[in-house]
């Protein structure tokens, strides 16, 4: 599936110990922003970034692509019906920007939105994958795992977020969802060398980028 998204909806502190990593409290409901489809980089062009704004951090994430529309769909059954396909995304914070603009009571979508802020690897046709409960990640940068996560320690399970995601916005063909990340997440520095795994019920798929000098 290649449709353009008409957003990508990002789940924020889904995973309890990241959100207690960067000394956040543990939601009661869904924490929901938006990325541009301006904001989608690309494997093979790498991770980039105005270092002017500081440090950048990775924050990789299950990612859903829906493959048919979504709107006010209350059965988290007949949601999850709704995704065609699944990867793993790096969801890119400015985290010093993020961290000014949020100190100031300000919207963080600077930080959060740029171009090439969020790079996806290659879509996976669910009927593929299993049960998406069972998903487990890996990011590795230059040959440490930094981060290790698995579905099934989601605070929002992904049919709960859906519905919970449909009840503020309709889901178009192409949209997608990043579920949220689990903790250890941290700075990119120039030259680092990326990999994402995912592993699912019925195999294992890796996808490498990088971060420009």
């Amino acid at each position: 599936m290649s449709t353009r998204p008409s957003k990508i909806v990002c789940v924020g502190r889904n995973y309890a110990e990241h959100a207690k990593e960067l000394g956040n409290a543990i939601p009661d409901r869904a924490l929901l922003f938006i990325k541009p489809p301006s904001s989608l980089g690309s494997l093979t062009q790498g991770v980039s970034w105005n270092q002017a704004l500081g440090e950048c951090h990775y924050e990789c994430e299950i990612c859903l692509q829906i493959a048919h529309p979504l709107s006010q769909e209350t059965d988290p059954a007949k949601a999850l019906d709704a995704i065609g396909a699944v990867t793993l995304g790096l969801d890119l914070t400015l985290r010093d920007l993020q961290g000014d603009l949020k100190s100031k009571g300000e919207p963080w979508e600077r930080a959060k939105a740029f171009d090439g802020a969020c790079i996806l690897a290659d879509w996976i046709e669910a009927d593929e994958i299993g049960d998406l409960q069972e998903l487990e990640l890996i990011l590795n940068i230059n040959d440490v795992d930094r981060q290790h996560g698995f579905t099934k320690d989601m605070i929002f399970d992904i049919g709960t977020l859906l519905v919970e995601i449909n009840k503020s916005f309709s889901l178009e063909v192409g949209d997608v969802i990043m579920t949220g990340t689990p903790a250890g997440v941290g700075a990119l520095r120039a030259n680092d060398q990326l990999t994402m795994k995912l592993i699912t019920q019925s195999g294992e798929y890796d996808w490498n980028t990088f971060v420009k000098a």
